[in-house]
């Protein structure tokens, strides 16, 4: 059935990034799959659009591609994050929203995963053994009766929550409303920072990176932290000053990061670096900001953001929808 409102598909449908269920959508607007025209009807597609359902702008629309698109009102990323988007090429007039919690369950699971291993000291321990050393009465960490404080009480936020507390932790929760719904010990926002991070034995970092919270944990924040205290980062690298980490580090060895997103990471075939000899400590563990990667999880966030764009189209409250003032 053709309809007059017109959904365009830029990003490259394929298992990796998940296919858009266009079905849900056919009922209440034509989708059309940007990939599969030729260049030169792309444009004409885009001029005509409505809603467009993005991935990476940079890369899968012509520079000034919207400039020319007067019928657009609404853009749906795939991401979960929005601080890739350049904003200044996107007509004021557009509303952008974020595909909120879309990798949320297999993030926390990461997150749980390397909050673990930090707290019994596995990669440490484990590298003492393969040196012939039998540290046995080494004191490890446990999470029951623990404190964990989650900076961005969103979709990831709430599902490492849920985990948490399976382990015995309380949880202290901030996020912009300093209000949850949630059964958490403490909720708070930004403005309680300093309270949370000194009650903290494991700090997740799971809040975007926007004008506010880059480079909102630095040398001062560290140090409010207890010694023995874990940081997780699964949202963006430059939310920690990076020099600030590596020092706290190498001062406090009972301090523990595990550390999923990068300050400098890699694209089109460069060679992954950080500007500090970060894997010489043994209190770090990294993972190549994979944290979501999980069979099945591209076509959920998919449904997902199908699903967003349907309520947009009748006319109902979206989610994850961006202030663009908020970012740089």
């Amino acid at each position: 059935m053709a309809h007059d409102r017109l959904v365009a598909v830029s990003y490259p449908v394929d298992e990796q990034c998940g296919r858009i269920n266009d079905e849900v959508l056919t009922a209440d607007a034509t989708v059309v799959f940007l990939q599969q025209l030729d260049p030169a009807d792309r444009q004409q597609v885009i001029r005509r659009a409505e809603v467009l359902i993005a991935l990476s702008l940079r890369r899968e629309l012509p520079a000034g591609g919207l400039a020319d698109a007067p019928a657009l009102r609404f853009i749906q990323l795939l991401s979960a994050g929005a601080d890739h988007i350049d904003f200044s090429s996107i007509p004021e007039s557009v509303a952008v929203a974020s595909n909120v919690g879309a990798y949320a369950a297999p993030i926390a699971e990461h997150v749980m995963a390397m909050t673990l291993a930090l707290a019994r000291r596995l990669p440490e321990l484990h590298a003492a053994l393969a040196h012939g050393e039998f540290r046995h009465h080494e004191m490890l960490l446990t999470l029951d009766g623990a404190t964990c404080a989650i900076l961005g009480y969103g979709g990831i936020g709430k599902a490492t929550a849920r985990l948490m507390r399976a382990f015995g932790c309380r949880i202290l929760a901030v996020n912009s409303s300093g209000q949850t719904t949630d059964p958490v010990e403490f909720a708070g926002t930004l403005a309680d920072l300093d309270q949370v991070l000194a009650a903290a034995d494991v700090l997740v970092i799971s809040l975007p990176l926007t004008r506010a919270t880059r480079g909102l944990i630095g040398a001062r924040e560290l140090a409010l932290m207890k010694p023995t205290a874990i940081l997780v980062n699964v949202a963006r690298g430059a939310v920690v000053d990076e020099r600030a980490l590596y020092d706290h580090l190498r001062e406090q060895p009972r301090f523990g990061a595990g550390i999923d997103t990068w300050w400098h990471e890699p694209r089109d075939g460069q060679m992954f670096r950080t500007d500090y000899p970060f894997f010489d400590q043994p209190n770090l563990i990294g993972s190549p900001h994979d944290s979501g990667n999980v069979d099945g999880v591209a076509s959920a966030a998919a449904g997902l953001a199908a699903a967003n764009v349907l309520r947009y189209l009748r006319g109902e409250p979206v989610s994850g929808s961006v202030s663009r003032a908020e970012y740089g």
